[in-house]
């Protein structure tokens, strides 16, 4: 069953309709509606295109938290070999909203996690929806060690509305968990590739993406706070979120152009959702011609060098755009 975003129910209606001509046909087999539901498909197509051309920041924030996108776990489980998972932080518990491991690209070993937010009610809430309390990022900070001690690339999968604001994991000092992760993740020897799947949310996504490259695919969103909270705080009115999403340029087109990330990977017309397959076998291409690149560079110290100098240099491109 397709789940269709708000600016989507054109679609919905005439895919509906096809559907409802052929479920009719499948009914009566005297019937024959192929022609007309052709002539709906064609008609959807058309409307598809034209609805995911010059999307509005608003409308791609939607696409990003669509519920069939695929997740972390996806990636891992069609892009990596080998995926043996680590758990804990070896100080407080397991954190399921991070998961990571060691695993292989190709040939190649790597280090791998990521925000996992579930497919659905009973893993949605198991991985309590993507949002690491500190002891997911400890269990990423875990993993970078593990990483830097044995010269492992690293490969993060973004993709969190941000760390969970919780009683107990600000009692457990969530704050200071995402800076050592962001810490950590600067001061590893080994390359870092950071992919923003769907959210990229504040904090809690930087802790994972503050890599030597940074790449997000078409329709995913990546910014200091959501545009509901950045709405009620400036307008305190979350309702105003589409004007808010606009002004905070979230979209990977401008930040792009802002020199935040370093590559956009297409996603097929229609989102990831639309076309699961094609973005996860996108995804892995690029990863491997960006960890190919990165390889190249074997000297860990120049790749803590550019990595360093590519974060103190942010803010200084297209600010006058």
């Amino acid at each position: 069953m397709t789940n269709y975003l708000e600016f989507e129910k054109p679609l919905a209606e005439i895919e509906g309709k096809a559907e409802e001509l052929r479920a009719l046909a499948r009914a009566n087999e005297e019937m024959d509606v192929e022609a007309e539901a052709s002539a709906l498909d064609k008609k959807a197509e058309a409307l598809l295109s034209e609805l995911y051309t010059d999307m509005t920041a608003w409308r791609k924030c939607q696409v990003a938290r669509h519920p069939d996108r695929p997740h972390c776990r996806d990636y891992i489980e069609a892009l990596f070999d080998e995926y043996t998972p680590l758990a804990g932080d070896r100080n407080f518990a397991d954190d399921h909203a991070v998961m990571g491991g060691l695993a292989r690209i190709g040939d190649v070993p790597v280090v791998v996690m990521g925000q996992e937010k579930g497919h659905d009610t009973k893993s949605r809430i198991e991985r309590n929806f993507g949002m690491a309390r500190p002891e997911g990022y400890r269990k990423a900070i875990r993993l970078m060690d593990l990483a830097d001690r044995f010269g492992l690339p690293i490969v993060a999968l973004v993709d969190t509305p941000g760390a969970y604001p919780g009683k107990g994991a600000e009692e457990r000092g969530q704050s200071e968990a995402i800076a050592r992760a962001t810490e950590r993740s600067l001061n590893v020897k080994s390359p870092v590739i950071s992919v923003i799947i769907g959210e990229g949310g504040s904090g809690g996504a930087v802790a994972l993406a503050t890599a030597n490259t940074v790449m997000m695919l078409e329709h995913s969103i990546y910014s200091v706070i959501s545009p509901e909270g950045c709405a009620s705080i400036l307008w305190k009115d979350a309702e105003k979120m589409r004007e808010a999403a606009e002004a905070l340029r979230l979209t990977a087109q401008d930040l792009k152009e802002l020199g935040v990330i370093d590559r956009i990977i297409a996603e097929p017309v229609g989102g990831a959702q639309r076309g699961r397959n094609e973005t996860i076998a996108a995804v892995g291409r690029a990863l491997e011609v960006e960890l190919k690149a990165l390889m190249k560079k074997a000297d860990g110290d120049a790749l803590l060098k550019a990595r360093r100098e590519k974060f103190l240099k942010m803010g200084s491109k297209g600010l006058a755009a």
